[in-house]
């Protein structure tokens, strides 16, 4: 009978390293064949977890976050259009406004979409500017756009193309926030002082080529092609096949027609073995997510009885995985900062959790108080919560009664913990020290001179403090 291993049944060997400071380690890395990622941080697609503002954060920081898939398709796809359109070098469809409309009409399209200006067209030829200055002060605003509006004649434009530092300079000359971009007498885009400074304030940011923060989006086996194609179309970076036993006929049948219909990287999970590995790369997978119930908040082994320890299951999938150049993520199972470079030292690419990024700012919920402390609420995608939540958005309205539903996660409470951004910042510093540990410069060279030692439990115990673990 085989063995199954744990993150907790091993241990790095130190050794000699190269590095002068911790600092110095280079945790790039890829999260399918075509997405890299400057952090190998995934926040998972949990209704409790990742909506745009953690895809924000994560992103920003040199991560990526999944979007959940438990809203209706259109909820998803304005999560998905609220991280693309937060930052970019320059927003290739700005929005805009009719010249007929008036202040009230423009007010309520600005706060609708989400944007402190609107550029305002007749037919296809710009017009004019519409700011939030325009208005402070109006008191009627029934008025036409064209009476508090900047008319064309007094705007101030610059060709589309035009670099960063030259489009600063046009900027600062003219005291303005908005700089559209001709082509041809025809707007083709625009560039804000807003994006221009967030560009600088997180330059290790994960972006695509037009500078927009990249972001992740999750479906399943059933609306497949329809999510997907709106999702593509709001310009989803890549797309997670998200499925609790994902080693089945009818997610191989739904990969190669995602393939054949959109080109788009493919994250596939969840799987074990190599045997899943093999047949999902196959059929197309540009990546490949690890994990059978090693979750806080799944229960699948419990109920089912299936599943391989996470450390050995990683392994074995990477083993056929890198023969085929397709990275793996490990999802679930992770406690403490150190199990992060466990699973990095062990083959994968990037870790996938939910339990980590759970109970900051960023997730989704309230913070509930209780006994004096702090918490927010988090839930299994295969929890009952979970499940009522899917329910209630396919209906459209609350449902009251109980639901009849198998259930594999559970819900609990964890710790509130702040702002992401501090408990990433020290995951990657954990993360680097693994690296230097293990001798190694970068991820890869991590994951060739990396040497597991098993222990025992009073090896174990020996390892542990009081205080350190980092999720429920």
């Amino acid at each position: 009978m085989k063995l199954g291993l744990t993150y907790s049944n091993v241990l790095l060997v130190p050794k000699k390293t190269f590095l002068s400071s911790r600092s110095e380690a280079d945790i790039k890395t890829r999260f399918t064949r075509n997405v890299s990622l400057n952090i190998p941080l995934v926040s998972s697609n949990m209704a409790s977890v990742t909506e745009h503002k953690m895809a924000i954060a994560m992103a920003r920081e040199g991560g990526l976050g999944v979007i959940h898939q438990f809203g209706a398709r259109g909820e998803q796809v304005e999560e998905v259009k609220k991280v693309k359109h937060s930052t970019s070098y320059v927003i290739d469809d700005p929005v805009c406004i009719g010249v007929g409309a008036n202040v009230t009409e423009a007010v309520s399209k600005m706060k609708n979409d989400g944007v402190t200006s609107l550029l305002v067209k007749e037919g296809e030829e710009l017009v004019g500017i519409f700011t939030s200055k325009d208005y402070l002060f109006e008191e009627n605003w029934e008025k036409p756009l064209v009476e508090v509006m900047t008319p064309k004649e007094r705007l101030i434009t610059a060709p589309y193309g035009i670099g960063t530092e030259e489009a600063k300079k046009v900027l600062r000359q003219h005291r303005i926030e908005k700089l559209p971009l001709m082509q041809d007498g025809r707007l083709r885009g625009l560039m804000t002082t807003k994006d221009i400074k967030r560009l600088e304030q997180w330059p290790d940011a994960c972006r695509d080529e037009k500078g927009r923060l990249r972001v992740g989006a999750a479906i399943g086996v059933k609306d497949t092609l329809d999510r997907a194609r709106e999702l593509v179309s709001a310009g989803v970076d890549v797309l997670v096949l998200d499925v609790a036993h994902a080693h089945s006929e009818i997610v191989i049948q739904r990969l190669k027609e995602l393939k054949a219909n959109f080109k788009v990287d493919i994250m596939v999970g969840n799987i074990a073995t190599a045997e899943a590995a093999k047949d999902l790369i196959e059929a197309g997978a540009d990546g490949l997510k690890v994990g059978i119930g090693p979750s806080q908040v799944c229960s699948t082994r419990i109920i089912s009885g299936a599943g391989v320890p996470q450390l050995t299951a990683i392994m074995d999938v990477v083993a056929v995985a890198k023969e085929y150049g397709v990275p793996v993520t490990a999802d679930g199972g992770l406690k403490y900062p150190g199990d992060v470079s466990k699973a990095i030292a062990g083959g994968a690419s990037t870790i996938y959790s939910g339990s980590f990024f759970a109970g900051t700012d960023e997730s989704p919920g309230m913070v509930i108080m209780k006994d004096g402390r702090r918490y927010k609420q988090y839930f299994g995608s295969a929890s009952y919560q979970s499940s009522h939540l899917r329910k209630e958005n396919e209906r459209g309205k609350l449902v009251k009664e109980r639901l009849d539903v198998f259930v594999e996660g559970v819900s609990n409470l964890v710790d509130y913990k702040g702002p992401v951004s501090e408990v990433i910042n020290g995951l990657v510093r954990g993360l680097s020290s693994g690296v230097s540990y293990c001798g190694a410069r970068n991820i890869k060279e991590m994951q060739e001179k990396a040497e597991f030692i098993r222990i025992t439990m009073a090896g174990w115990k020996e390892s542990n403090t009081s205080g350190m673990k980092m999720s429920e």
